[in-house]
This record gives C-alpha cells, sequence and structure tokens, in this order.
C-alpha cells in the first residue's frame, strides 16, 4: 500500500469510530473537564504505521497500550472558539509492539503530556489538541541494525472526547509520531508517522 493509500486508510478508519460514538453521545450534562478539576484516568491503544529507512509510510507498523493519568491545571482561558482548559498528564506504555521490518517489543512512558481541552462542545463531544514527549526501551535496537534500545518519543495531534455516561467518556484522536534515539548511538535513522488512538475515560 502507498504512502498515500495508508494515510487513506487510516483517515477512513477514524471517521468511521468517531461516527459510531458520536451517534452513541449523550447531551445531558457538559464533560466534567472545568470547574471541579476532576482526575482523568484512561486506558488507551493505539495504531502507527510510517517510514523508518525507506520514504513509505506502509514500512513499519507500531501497536502500544497503556495508561493515563491526568488533571485540569490552569482555570479556562482565551475568548470564542479559542477558549480552552490546560490539562497536565502523564503516560505508562507496557505494551510496545513493532512489526515491519522485524518483531520488537518493549515498553515506556510519557512525563510530559500538555492537552488543551476546548471549551465548546456539540452534544456529549468536544475537541482537544495534545503535545507529548517521552521514551521507550525496547528489547532489541529500534530500527534494527547499529542503532538504539533506547529512544525518545514525541507527537502531536488533536482529538475528541465523546461523553456517553456522566463522568465516563471515550476518547479518539489522530497524531504525527516520531520515535528517534537523539544521536545517542552511532546512527540515528528516525521512525515519523501517523498513530490512532482509542482511549476510554473515567473522571474522577
Amino acid at each position: 500500500m502507498t504512502a498515500i493509500g495508508q494515510f487513506r486508510f487510516l483517515a477512513q478508519l477514524a471517521t468511521l469510530i468517531l461516527l459510531i460514538f458520536s451517534a452513541a453521545a449523550s447531551a445531558i450534562a457538559q464533560l466534567p473537564l472545568e470547574g471541579d478539576r476532576a482526575w482523568d484516568i484512561s486506558v488507551w491503544t493505539a495504531a502507527a504505521t510510517g517510514e523508518e529507512t525507506q520514504n513509505s509510510f506502509a514500512q513499519s507498523q507500531i501497536w502500544t497500550g497503556g495508561l493515563y493519568v491526568g488533571k485540569i491545571i490552569t482555570d479556562e482561558v482565551g475568548t470564542g472558539w479559542r477558549r480552552f482548559a490546560l490539562q497536565y498528564g502523564f503516560d505508562l506504555v507496557p505494551l510496545f509492539i513493532q512489526s515491519g521490518n522485524t518483531k520488537i517489543l518493549g515498553g515506556g512512558f510519557e512525563p510530559v503530556m500538555l492537552r488543551f481541552n476546548s471549551s465548546h462542545q456539540i452534544g456529549g463531544v468536544r475537541p482537544y489538541i495534545e503535545l507529548a514527549g517521552g521514551a521507550v526501551l525496547t528489547t532489541s535496537n529500534l530500527p534494527p541494525g547499529n542503532t538504539s534500545a533506547f529512544n525518545f518519543t514525541a507527537r502531536g495531534g488533536g482529538g475528541v472526547y465523546i461523553r456517553f455516561k456522566k463522568r465516563q467518556a471515550w476518547d479518539l484522536s489522530c497524531r504525527y509520531f516520531h520515535i528517534s534515539n537523539a544521536n545517542l548511538a552511532n546512527r540515528n535513522p528516525e521512525f515519523n508517522g501517523v498513530q490512532v488512538s482509542l482511549g476510554y475515560h473515567w473522571f474522577k
């Protein structure tokens, strides 16, 4: 599959999932993302496809899963459509599986996650923008070769919360995903790709 075909497939998959959960969203009350500064606890899974040493987004695939904990740390700021509340969180990533060139297992963490939660919602759907950074340790060098088993991660993108109960919600996001060793090894090939994630949230 070409890079354009892979991107179209991911976009169609994200759209389908969004439509399914949007149909189930309720408009009874707003998500508890402001005011009470609720804790946000989530389990999630994500799939990414991208390139490492070839100019093809179909070269390598990465599946991840983990636990997210976050909390609103500011009052709402901004005006109009730019109004948002800032949420800080961190991820534990016990599941990391890379396939494509070869199968590699690992785990990681993201100690810095900044989520800009929009103050606007339609029904039970509320958008957000997210930036995150962390690290991953794998059972062998990633990508294979004279590289490194310890790599840094960075990602950025956006998504939507889709509330279906008063203090529970799904979230669906699409992000740019980057992995590299920051020149700690002799070579520093990078993974660059598109990641789609689905999470389930409890607000405590």
